[in-house]
């Protein structure tokens, strides 16, 4: 059922006030007094859509780290060749974050909802699936040696480590990165990754 504020449905009010909440004054400082004022529902419409504010931030990080993976992937496997996957991977996190800064913003700060959490069991069950996914592109190209063996922790860091404290800069407003900038990013991740 549709209702005011431009025929969007109660949910969607509040799964993009909550967005907009989260992302400029964290989880830990947005109250459900203020997720109501900005999606602009009731005490009930909230409370048919949602058990908590806990609630809305475990379905709201489940579906955008399932649309950055999504993204992701997508860019991955048009890759062949180990380094312009790698290299491309940077860049895509780089463009990804600057078109979505709310959502990037959640997934760089915030803490994942853990598994006994809202939202936890499909964060958990997205992780698997798509760690399962690059590393069938990686294998390939690690038994060719052409990319190290490094377990996903170390392969995250070293992949997009400094391309996410550019980000967190970018969204501080101190720096506004260049790309040249990036293009250095996407170099450094593969100097990082690659068998010598």
């Amino acid at each position: 059922m549709r209702t005011g504020k431009n025929g969007r449905d109660g949910r969607s009010r509040i799964i993009e006030g909550a967005l907009r909440r989260f992302s400029q004054d964290g989880v830990s400082a947005t109250t459900l007094a203020s997720l109501r004022e900005e999606s602009g529902v009731s005490v009930g419409s909230f409370y048919h859509h949602f058990a908590s504010k806990e609630h809305v931030f475990g379905v709201l990080y489940a579906e955008t780290l399932q649309m950055y993976q999504d993204a992701f992937l997508a860019e991955l496997t048009r890759h062949e060749e180990a380094r312009g996957g790698i290299e491309a991977i940077v860049a895509l996190h780089m463009s990804w974050c600057g078109e979505h800064p709310e959502r990037a913003r959640l997934l760089i700060s915030e803490r994942p909802p853990r598994r006994e959490e809202p939202g936890g069991p499909e964060v958990a069950d997205a992780r698997r699936a798509f760690f399962r996914q690059v590393s069938d592109w990686w294998k390939p190209h690690m038994n060719a040696r052409l990319l190290q063996p490094v377990p996903p922790t170390m392969c995250y860091v070293l992949w997009l480590g400094p391309a996410q404290e550019m980000c967190r800069l970018w969204f501080a407003g101190a720096h506004q990165p260049t790309e040249e900038e990036i293009k250095s990013l996407c170099e450094a991740a593969w100097n990082s990754l690659k068998q010598a």
